[in-house]
């Protein structure tokens, strides 16, 4: 006997950060929308303590922007309530070399640059609030098994045999995402031959609410401040960009070793670190469609672009993907048209794709920048970083423009 199907206006496959935000931000729409998730999620917040094993090891530098998006989406004091860290400033120099930037939020007038927070609380902020509203049908620890393109829709059969079908799905389903394959979207991809290490730390001294980056030819460190209760300001997470072969070195050091390692490829900026979580390591690759669009099926943050974390900006970009998103539907749905039929699939890549492309650009060419060995260059490069670190109205640009704010400073 053939499955039953369960219609839908709108299907988002994938509960993460990208996919849960434009859940929320649609669940107060009169629309039937579903949310699907492979694994189980976790109810309620996850319980916090304070030691490099408890933390997240994997935070988003949130841009003002995002944080402007999460309050309007209700989750923003959630966040608040629970460890979030404002890192005020951000201080930037060429290991290689004298150059050295420094941004401040007084420079532009604002109390932060940016917050980091841990990607689990995030998620959990997102998920408890859809569990508070009665709008988004949740299928959660059940994945998609299948995709068939229909007339007028796309079929999703489940893992349990359900079968759920709309005109609009959502691919948020991250970088290896298999609705974009399964849907023959085509990607532009390269591999950046590095991997990122990934830890929370302890450091003798204070963090001072700075986020720090040291850029070296092998790829960039940077330590991300982290919240703690006592004020001391003691733990970062840590992203640490190094050669294959480097990364599979210091994957294999003990703790002891690997803090010592990484205290001096830091220039003891903090003095020396005393505890190191255990680390994590992937690869570095990015990726990025060829359309956001084809036949009802919709790519959303890493299911379309994935970047290299020097300036962790994915969040940020999946977080606008899902603002833009969130509102071309309201706007078909204000206009009484469907959402298929309303042009809204194709505004959505009109305003998402071109600044997508910008920092993926952007990112790419910082990268080759600092990489470089040609002395001329690195030479051009220090200097550079000098005469911008004064030049204030340009580094206000700059700071807005990172920030994702506009408007007068």
């Amino acid at each position: 006997m053939p499955a039953s199907v369960t219609e839908f206006d709108l299907i988002i496959v994938g509960a993460g950060l990208a996919g849960g935000a434009l859940a929320v931000a649609l669940a107060d729409l009169p629309l039937k929308v579903a949310l699907i998730e492979g694994q189980a999620v976790r109810e309620g917040w996850p319980p916090l303590e304070e030691s490099v094993f408890d933390y997240d090891g994997r935070v988003s530098a949130l841009t003002e922007g995002s944080r402007e998006f999460l309050e309007q989406l209700g989750v923003w004091s959630d966040i608040c309530d629970r460890r979030v860290c404002a890192y005020t400033d951000m201080e930037v120099w060429d290991g290689e070399g004298t150059g050295r930037i420094h941004f401040a939020a007084s420079e532009v007038k604002r109390a932060a640059l940016g917050h980091i927070v841990e990607n689990r609380l995030l998620n959990a902020a997102l998920m408890n609030r859809l569990r508070d509203s009665a709008g988004v049908k949740c299928y959660f620890a059940n994945p998609v098994a299948s995709l068939e393109k229909q007339s007028g829709g796309v079929a999703l059969t489940l893992a349990d045999g359900r079968v759920l079908r709309s005109p609009v799905v959502v691919a948020a389903d991250g970088a290896n995402s298999r609705i974009r394959d399964w849907a023959g979207f085509v990607t532009r991809e390269w591999d950046y031959h590095h991997h990122a290490i990934v830890a929370t730390i302890e450091t003798a001294e204070a963090h001072q609410n700075t986020a720090w980056q040291r850029f070296q030819p092998e790829g960039p460190l940077a330590f991300l401040p982290l919240p703690d209760t006592a004020g001391e300001q003691r733990y970062s997470s840590i992203v640490w960009s190094a050669l294959p072969e480097q990364a599979e070195q210091l994957m294999a050091l003990d703790d002891e070793a690997f803090c010592r390692e990484l205290g001096a490829k830091f220039e003891h900026r903090l003095g020396n670190i005393i505890a190191c979580s255990r680390r994590l390591s992937f690869p570095l690759r990015q990726r990025h469609a060829a359309d956001y669009v084809s036949d009802g099926v919709v790519l959303l943050g890493d299911a379309a672009h994935t970047i290299h974390p020097l300036a962790g900006q994915g969040i940020n970009l999946g977080f606008q993907d899902a603002m833009v998103l969130a509102e071309e539907c309201r706007r078909a749905h204000d206009r009484g048209l469907s959402l298929i039929e309303s042009g809204m699939l194709s505004r959505y890549q009109r305003r998402r794709k071109g600044g997508n492309l910008a920092m993926m650009a952007m990112m790419e060419g910082f990268q080759h920048l600092f990489e470089t060995p040609v002395m001329p260059l690195r030479l051009l490069r220090n200097s550079g970083m000098s005469w911008l670190n004064k030049a204030l109205p340009l580094k206000r640009q700059i700071i807005a423009k990172a920030m994702g704010i506009s408007g007068p400073l």
